[in-house]
């Protein structure tokens, strides 16, 4: 884990809520002069706390009316078929995330679709071409009730 104080926590924090704030409104929200507050961020960014900057989209509105979490289970577990199952999902759009999992599967992806035929089309095309998969078990999403990759850092902090 990688040394950071309560200020570094507050700037991390505040740059979740907003990764458009200036350096200047940064500092002013955490009491902290430019400089200081600028050399804290580089420092943050180096040390990879702060792996880059993104926009969060609304799905909806951009036409991905489909979200589904898919357990995978393998027959196969040796590197060549690991590892073309890895090529294959990591070159794939609509996976939005991928976990290599405890439990009855051995991953669970986070898939995203403009409807269902189209989460038809991924399912054919993509997930029954992998290669050692024996199960694909989809689990539709009927109602978002909370969505985040925000961190809970106002508790945590190691100094």
């Amino acid at each position: 884990m990688k040394k950071f104080d309560k200020i570094d926590s507050r700037i991390l924090d505040r740059l979740q809520l907003d990764g458009r704030l200036s350096n200047a409104k940064l500092a002013e929200q955490i009491s902290l002069s430019e400089a200081p507050c600028w050399k804290r961020l580089k420092r943050l960014e180096a040390e990879g706390l702060i792996e880059g900057y993104q926009a969060n989209l609304n799905r909806r509105e951009l036409g991905f009316g489909v979200l589904s979490f898919v357990q995978l289970s393998c027959t196969q577990h040796d590197e060549d078929v690991t590892a073309a199952f890895e090529k294959t999902i990591q070159s794939c759009p609509n996976v939005l995330a991928c976990h290599n999992t405890t439990g009855e599967a051995d991953y669970l992806l986070q898939v995203v679709a403009r409807d269902l035929d189209d989460y038809s089309r991924f399912v054919d095309q993509i997930l029954r071409k992998l290669p050692g998969i024996s199960s694909i078990r989809s689990n539709l999403s009927l109602r978002e009730l909370k969505s985040s990759n925000r961190l809970p850092l106002t508790e945590c902090s190691n100094d």
